[in-house]
């Protein structure tokens, strides 16, 4: 992505220079908090070469592009809802108040509201507030993008941070989704404060069909 969509230069004109583009991750694992990202980019500089769908680059890449969106950034709030969220509101509504929080911290931090939000996916009514929303626009907007990389490259860190306190269940290589591995170490170890139960007790039965009989889940209280 080497410039600014023509969906982003058209709602500069309607709305006003000041995009918010927001994204989430962290919607499908096991373990950890989903998080969301609200960026702000400076409308008079060209769109830094390489940024796309986080998904679509490689770690090492996320990270260096990652530092590159910090030092240009506006505005860069990050907002999240705990894995004891999602299992209480569900992980729609969950993802809804993680966005929630991070357009809310990119306000304050910004003095006042963006001119206009543009959100990755389909619109969401309990936003809360007036937004564009793309279906795939975390690789066709330069702003989701944006907050698609920061929003990627901060959860795997919190959850490498979490591996080191729970090392069974190697989150600082699947960033706590349902591989095998974590699933047979969920039947081993059992479960920790930041698992969702409501997703384990489904990867649980997920091993069991395919590896005949496992131990139940325990709950880990070592935190």
């Amino acid at each position: 992505m080497a410039r600014w969509s023509p969906i982003e230069r058209s709602l500069r004109e309607q709305h006003g220079p000041l995009l918010a583009g927001v994204d989430e991750v962290g919607r499908g694992p096991l373990a950890g908090p989903v998080v969301a990202c609200a960026v702000v980019m400076p409308p008079d500089r060209r769109a830094i070469a390489g940024v796309n769908d986080s998904k679509q680059l490689d770690h090492a890449t996320r990270v260096e592009l990652a530092a590159r969106i910090r030092e240009q950034a506006l505005v860069i709030a990050l907002g999240a809802a705990s894995a004891r969220e999602v299992d209480r509101l569900n992980i729609y509504h969950a993802t809804v108040v993680a966005m929630q929080r991070a357009l809310a911290r990119a306000t304050a931090r910004l003095g006042h509201a963006p001119h206009h939000v543009l959100v990755d996916g389909k619109p969401i009514r309990t936003l809360g507030v007036v937004h564009t929303a793309v279906v795939k626009g975390d690789a066709k907007c330069y702003h989701i993008a944006c907050a698609s990389i920061i929003a990627k490259v901060t959860r795997d860190r919190l959850m490498t941070a979490l591996a080191a306190r729970y090392g069974a269940y190697a989150w600082e290589r699947n960033s706590g989704y349902g591989t095998l591995h974590h699933r047979q170490a969920l039947a081993e170890c059992g479960l920790t404060p930041h698992h969702r139960r409501s997703f384990c007790l489904d990867a649980q039965v997920a091993l069991v069909l395919e590896a005949g009989s496992v131990s139940p889940i325990q709950d880990v209280r070592n935190d």
